[in-house]
Formats: C-alpha cells, sequence, structure tokens
C-alpha cells in the first residue's frame, strides 16, 4: 500500500512540473511558483552544505542529514495543527481509497509531512493484530505431574460403566490458567444464521423451529468457508427465546444475555428428571459461573409442589428459567434445543458445560474446564460410549430398546451409508470411536465449534433425535474441511465429575427408601491394588484427585434397579 501511495505521488508530482511549464496553475501551485527563484539565503546554505562536506567524511555527513530530516519531519507531524482535524477524515477516505491524487493540501503545508501524519492516523484506526489462545504444559511439579490412569478392575463379572480416578488441579490454579485470548478457528471466522419469516417444506426432514433447508442448503453447510450464513434453530423471530419458539421471558433474557465466562446448563421437560443440586463448587465459581436450569410449565408445577419453588425461581444454584411454546411434542427432542444450541441462548458466554437433567454435577466446572479443555488445547470435548463405538451397532441397540421409530433409524443410517458412512475400523485412528455419550458436552463458543453444533442440531431435526447416530457424520465432514478435532475422553472420566442418576418414571417404580434409623448398605468401589497399578502419586495431592463417587442403591439393589430400567425404556416407544 504503501509503495503504491508513492507511485501515484509521483506521478501526480509530474503532471504538475508539466502543467508549470505550460503556464496553468492549480491552488495548489502558488507556493511552489514563487520559489522557482533560488534567493540568496538558499545560495549561502549550499555553501556550507559544500564545506561540511569537505571537512566531514561521507558516512558522517549522511547521518547527520538523516537525523536532520528526521527530526523536521517529526517535528513537523507534532506540530500539526488543531484546524486540520475537520480535514483530516476525509483525507483518509481517499487515501484507503487510492485516490491520493485527489487530496488537496492547504496552503504552507509540505505535502510530505501531511501524508505521513495521515498514514499515521491510519495504522492508529486499524485493529490490533488477532491473539488466540495456543494451549499451555502444565509447570513442573504440579499435582498432576505423576498421575498416570490405573487399569480396569481384574474382575472380569464387573464389566458395566464405572468411574475412575481424574486428577484435577486445585480451583485457584484452574482459574488462573483460564485463556485470555479465544482460541482459532480453522477457515470460519465468522457465523450467522438465517432468519425466515415464510418457511416452505423441503424435500423431508425440518420443522417450523429449525426451518426446512433442502438437500443443496444441507450439502453447502458443510463446504466451510471463512464466512457462513446457516440454519441453526430459532428460524422466526427477532432473536432467539423471542417469538421463536422456545420462548423464554425477557427478563431471563436479560441475564443470559448479559452472562458472560463460562455457564453451566441443563433442562428438564416434561418433569421427567429430578433436579439435582451441583456439588464441591467453589465460592469462585458460585460468584462467576452461570447455572441454568430450563423447565417447561409441567416441570416448573412439579418443582412448586415438590421443592417450594418460588417467585425468586431459584433453586440453590440453579436459576429456573421456564420456557414456553416448545417447539416439539417430544420432551427430549426439546431438550435438544439448549443441550446443543447454548452459544445462540448464551451469546456473550465464552465457554458452556452441558449436562443432562438426570445428572449430578459433583466437581469444579473450572477444573473440568482445565482438565478436558485448556489442558488439551480443544474447543469442544464429550466423552465416548463406554461400550459401543461403532454407529451401526448403536442403530440396532437403539432400535432394541425401541428408543424411536426404528424404520426412522434405517432411513437415518441408510443416508449415511450412501453418504459413505463405513463402520469403524483402526483405519480411523486416531479417532477412538464413533459414539458419543452425549449427556456431557464441554464447549467454547468459537465459530468452528459453534458451527459443529448447529449442524449436529440440523441432523437432529431434520432425521431422529437419536444425536449418537448423527455425531459421527457431521464430525467427520467438518474434520474433512479443516484440522479441527474433538476431544473424545473415556466415559469413566465422565462419570467422576457427574453422577448418574435415574429418570423419575423409573425412580417412582422402586420401593421406598429404608427409614433413617435404618443402616443402608454401601458397596464401595473395588480396592485397587498398588501392585496391580501404576498410579505413581509421589509430590501429588490426593485432594485434587477425585475418586469414584459411591451410589447406594435402593431395597433390591442394584441388579433389580437394572432390570426396571430395562422394563421402562422397553415400553417406551418412539423416545429421542
Amino acid at each position: 500500500m504503501t509503495s503504491l501511495s508513492l507511485d501515484v505521488r509521483s506521478a501526480s508530482y509530474g503532471s504538475l512540473q508539466q502543467q508549470i511549464q505550460n503556464g496553468g496553475l492549480l491552488p495548489i501551485q502558488t507556493s511552489l511558483a514563487g520559489r522557482s527563484k533560488p534567493c540568496k539565503m538558499i545560495k549561502e546554505t549550499e555553501k556550507v552544505f559544500h564545506w561540511i562536506c569537505k571537512f566531514a567524511p561521507r558516512k558522517k555527513v549522511g547521518m547527520l542529514l538523516l537525523f536532520t530530516v528526521s527530526t523536521l519531519v517529526f517535528g513537523r507531524v507534532l506540530y500539526v495543527g488543531k484546524g486540520e482535524d475537520a480535514q483530516v477524515g476525509e483525507r483518509i477516505q481517499k487515501i484507503e481509497s487510492g485516490n491520493i491524487s485527489d487530496l488537496v493540501y492547504p496552503e504552507n503545508t509540505d505535502p510530505a509531512s501531511s501524508l505521513l501524519s495521515h498514514l499515521k492516523k491510519i495504522i492508529a484506526l486499524s485493529p490490533p493484530p488477532l491473539v488466540y489462545f495456543t494451549g499451555y504444559t502444565l509447570r513442573p511439579g504440579n499435582s498432576c505431574e505423576n498421575f498416570t490412569l490405573p487399569p480396569p478392575p481384574a474382575d472380569k463379572k464387573k464389566t458395566g460403566p464405572r468411574p475412575c480416578p481424574v486428577c484435577y488441579l486445585p480451583v485457584e490454579e484452574a482459574v488462573d490458567l483460564m485463556p485470555n485470548a479465544p482460541s482459532f478457528s480453522p477457515v470460519l471466522k465468522t457465523l450467522t444464521y438465517i432468519h425466515e419469516d415464510n418457511l416452505t417444506r423441503s424435500e423431508f426432514g425440518g420443522s417450523e423451529f429449525g426451518g426446512y433447508p433442502s438437500l443443496k442448503q444441507r450439502f453447502d453447510s458443510y463446504d466451510i468457508r471463512e464466512s457462513m450464513n446457516m440454519h441453526c434453530g430459532f428460524v422466526k423471530g427477532i432473536k432467539p427465546g423471542r417469538h421463536t419458539g422456545f420462548d423464554i421471558d425477557d427478563s431471563n433474557l436479560i441475564e443470559m444475555e448479559q452472562c458472560q465466562g463460562v455457564v453451566v446448563a441443563s433442562a428438564i421437560f416434561g418433569a421427567y428428571d429430578i433436579l439435582q443440586q451441583p456439588k464441591n463448587i467453589s465460592e469462585i465459581a458460585k460468584k462467576n459461573v452461570c447455572f441454568f436450569m430450563f423447565v417447561d410449565e409441567e416441570t416448573e408445577e412439579f418443582l412448586r409442589n415438590s421443592t417450594g419453588l418460588d417467585n425468586r425461581m431459584k433453586l440453590g444454584l440453579w436459576r429456573i428459567v421456564v420456557v414456553h411454546n416448545l417447539p416439539y411434542i417430544d420432551p427430549r427432542r426439546n431438550g435438544k434445543v439448549p443441550k446443543l444450541l447454548l452459544h445462540r441462548l448464551f451469546p456473550s458466554a465464552h465457554y458452556s458445560l452441558w449436562i443432562d437433567g438426570k445428572l449430578e454435577l459433583v466437581v469444579d466446572p473450572y477444573q473440568i474446564l482445565e482438565r478436558f479443555l485448556w489442558r488439551k488445547n480443544a474447543s469442544f470435548a464429550i466423552s465416548r460410549h463406554y461400550r459401543r463405538f461403532d454407529v451401526f451397532i448403536e442403530a440396532e441397540a437403539n432400535k432394541a430398546a425401541w428408543k424411536y421409530d426404528n424404520a426412522s433409524i434405517d432411513f437415518q443410517v441408510d443416508f449415511y451409508k450412501r453418504e459413505g458412512l463405513t463402520p469403524y475400523s483402526e483405519a480411523k485412528l486416531p479417532i477412538t470411536s464413533d459414539v458419543p455419550e452425549g449427556c456431557v458436552i464441554i464447549k467454547e463458543h468459537i465459530p468452528i465449534s459453534n458451527l459443529f453444533t448447529c449442524l449436529w442440531f440440523n441432523e437432529v431435526d431434520r432425521f431422529t433425535s437419536r444425536d449418537q447416530i448423527s455425531f459421527s457424520t457431521v464430525r467427520d465432514k467438518v474434520m474433512s474441511k479443516t484440522n479441527w478435532t474433538i476431544n473424545m475422553f473415556l466415559d469413566c472420566e465422565r462419570r467422576n465429575f457427574v453422577v448418574q442418576g435415574y429418570h423419575r418414571g423409573v425412580l417412582e417404580h422402586w420401593s421406598p427408601p429404608p427409614p433413617p434409623h435404618v443402616n443402608a448398605t454401601i458397596h464401595p468401589p473395588p480396592p485397587i491394588h498398588e501392585e496391580t497399578t501404576n498410579l505413581r502419586l509421589t509430590h501429588t495431592s490426593t485432594a485434587h484427585i477425585v475418586s469414584a463417587p459411591v451410589k447406594i442403591p435402593g431395597k433390591h439393589g442394584r441388579k433389580s434397579s437394572s432390570k426396571h430400567h430395562r422394563k421402562v425404556a422397553a415400553g417406551t416407544n418412539n423416545k429421542s
């Protein structure tokens, strides 16, 4: 830009000299013409210059001249009068547009110094270079330096899902390591969302809430570019939560928009789950982290009757947000809206932690973010399924449990097969699974991760609501266009910071708990023998290594509870 400007300026000076020779004058030429005849003072200056050159070496003369010119230019820049401020905006626009030859300088003003002044102002107005978070390495001697994940229990009879130890940094250290800049978003820099008042149904799938994107629009949405505009729910109304379906009162919307930093969110629709209060939350998280629980009117009534929820709409740490005009009949499908679209509901938040309504959070959010996002330099983290890692096997398991209409599951899987979906194999390494355990999502709100959850939601809206089936298709398509990756951590690590509960319908089939004076039998987790593990805890504070939470089963024990759970699940048709 600078070299181009100088070329244009030289050309204008050449045409100016030709016009002087032809007798034509421009407004700027008056002062220049008056100096065409050298004066006596200039002759004397030339004599001094020759005298200096005679007695001083050439290098020193050059340095002296450079210093003199720099001083004069710098002084000239600092002496720019306040009267020129009104003309600066117009001149900057001409410089930015390349019309430097059109600049008209006031009389008695050196064009070079004026141009330099304007260029300095342009540089001052330009935005600073972008800074991104690039990860870190824990300092030597940290509390997790010698931690090693122990092997699974040797008892082959106990092969079900279970927690495993996880080493978290102390809350204060985790907060200190919180990035002060966003992570880099590969390819995609700007993501905007489609707003439609008049919806037209496409070939298949979609809804009034998410729109009806055509198959061509779906194909284009996976062509990741620097700037994209796409469907991402809330297609009607002015902004998410206001006349869009999934409507929220203005007082709650204001609180959600003002939530910055970290948000922990969950949802219960259809009074389907028992509200769980987070535990082991630090004071700094209580003050700075937003805890939002989305409920429908049915769940609100249940909470008022069972927990004493009042008009303050606060239960422990949770702020209860009642959602009106739900977009779907199925409560589980409604739950996918906050689960996948938190970046739209909380536009100012930088990080989010989603947990399903049946889960109890037992570790501080800052420790979770540090362990699974920041330490891994990841912007999206989700646990893999503890047993299944192949989409085709997952689909058959959903059909066997009647989680959704079997024909719809077959249609979705066949569609993905035609697009190239194959069974999982070692050829996909380092990807370790195609099936997530989607009850927990840890996310940084940057364009590429927001795009991923938008695309994931669109698949859920178009096909079945079983998000485990569509996850790998969306992930693989995004990864094929970018170098973005997902941190798929162990399911036993997820079970370390959330305690798995049961849906309310299952709990109501159980016998009531024993009276307080009767001692309940507590089954601790199997001991970890030192000779069978590689767990080295030298210089490690055991207070920050969280072991497996202990569950207290019902009267009939764990085996009976599992049977009841299978019966209820099998008798529930078309569940999402």
